[in-house]
């Protein structure tokens, strides 16, 4: 049984064909969604001026009755501000945001025109389109609102001393690690309430579910920021965050973390498109850029104009969709996809951290860059057609085969540098 505290959605919880990376085209073969990662949380934020709309997937295991929800709040949320939200809609953007692979197929190598062609393809291009014990004041602690929210009975706090809050807290039932009034103290030296959930069981039976749907809540306040720390009091070893940003203008950045990008758009050798294979090559390449970054930086996975993406891992969110994540800016359209439909872009952001390594909560700001990004990798296949097709051209087969050799160990080093991973059993899988 895991018990716990949490914060946001921690319910604690380039040589020959090869395509620009702004050139994108390609059959999409595969993803590596969120489900990949063992423990990884996920949150939805939406930002539009100082509004933000937070939606958490709660991943809680163990007995409803000790499930407890703590979240640092700027302001009292009104009812209103609360609300119930569909965890498919989690689905759906991990689907349209998740790294991808895709696949070319090299044309004939003695076909001149046509190899001028696909010279002329590398040059890069522009993108398509862009109950009470002790008395609550003898600890500090206030009531601000009672609300019952579909399945949840939640309680809107302040408090003036963290050890009268986690004393609240334990007296009235809530199954809290014990010594969380260190992790509590920051957020109460700012001012901050506390919206603290649990389940309504009762609520729960008659409504059917036999899963905690993720809980939305929206605010106002000038500080863009994502509470991380009270997911850390009984965390062992290493957490992960996947943080899906929806903005109106610009890709969405750590302001007191560095931010930086995966490696990505690079060949990989082909035998990643069996079955299972991306999936182990992107749990690896993950685990070594964050060791590599001592577990200190915010990872970008994905930054896409909503209206479209190339190649795609899912459709782009519908209205509907984007409108229960809470874009409220997002015009009623019928539900229609169509291309540049609406003014949303999509930030995916990967943490992996740990107590020592993100000493404070996680600030955001939205930047004016506009370049698409995604992590995506290349699988290219080698022309099968016979030697006999180029017979009056064998020096250019020739040539061809040459390349397709240095272009396979090239993939193969690429693979090893990325992974960790043998380049000799790289080199004997290349050739089964």
């Amino acid at each position: 049984m895991r018990v716990t505290i949490a914060a946001a959605a921690l319910a604690v919880s380039t040589a020959g064909f090869a395509p620009d990376a702004h050139a994108f085209c390609g059959f999409f073969v595969g993803k590596a969604d969120a489900s990949l990662f063992n423990e990884a949380s996920q949150v939805m934020m939406v930002r539009d001026g100082d509004k933000t709309t937070i939606t958490m997937l709660n991943d809680y295991k163990g007995e409803l009755t000790d499930f407890a929800l703590v979240v640092p709040v700027p302001v009292v949320l009104k009812r209103e501000d609360i609300r119930v939200a569909d965890k498919k809609v989690f689905d759906r953007i991990d689907s349209y945001s998740a790294p991808r692979l895709a696949e070319y197929y090299d044309g004939n190598p003695c076909d001149r025109w046509r190899y001028a062609e696909r010279k002329s393809e590398a040059v890069p291009a522009p993108s398509a389109r862009p109950g009470r014990g002790t008395d609550d004041k003898a600890l500090g602690v206030e009531v601000e609102a009672r609300y019952t929210v579909g399945e949840y009975d939640i309680v809107l706090l302040s408090a003036s001393q963290s050890d009268g809050l986690e004393t609240w807290l334990t007296q009235n039932g809530y199954k809290i690690p014990a010594g969380a009034s260190r992790a509590l103290r920051p957020y109460i030296r700012q001012n901050m309430k506390f919206f603290v959930a649990r389940v309504n069981l009762k609520e729960q039976a008659k409504r059917g579910f036999s899963y905690l749907r993720p809980l939305q809540f929206r605010f106002e306040s000038a500080r863009f920021m994502l509470p991380i720390r009270l997911g850390m009091i009984n965390a062992q070893g290493p957490q992960d965050l996947i943080v899906y940003v929806l903005s109106r203008q610009g890709r969405v950045e750590s302001t007191n973390y560095r931010t930086v990008k995966l490696p990505a758009n690079m060949e990989l050798p082909t035998f990643l498109k069996q079955p299972g294979e991306f999936t182990k090559f992107y749990k690896a390449m993950f685990d070594q850029q964050a060791k590599r970054e001592n577990h200190r930086v915010v990872f970008t996975e994905y930054f896409w104009d909503m209206g479209w993406c190339d190649p795609c891992a899912a459709d782009p969110l519908t209205t509907s969709e984007l409108r229960e994540a809470g874009v409220t800016w997002a015009a009623d359209d019928g539900g229609r996809r169509g291309p540049g439909a609406q003014p949303v872009v999509l930030t995916r952001l990967h943490i992996r951290y740990t107590k020592e390594t993100f000493p404070e909560d996680l600030g955001l700001q939205e930047t004016k860059d506009r370049a698409n990004f995604q992590t995506r990798y290349i699988l290219r296949h080698p022309w099968q057609g016979s030697i006999l097709a180029c017979w009056d051209a064998i020096g250019e087969y020739r040539r061809y085969r040459q390349s397709v050799a240095e272009r396979e160990e090239r993939s193969a080093q690429m693979l090893a540098n990325l992974t960790g991973w043998s380049i000799d059993a790289i080199r004997k899988r290349q050739h089964q």
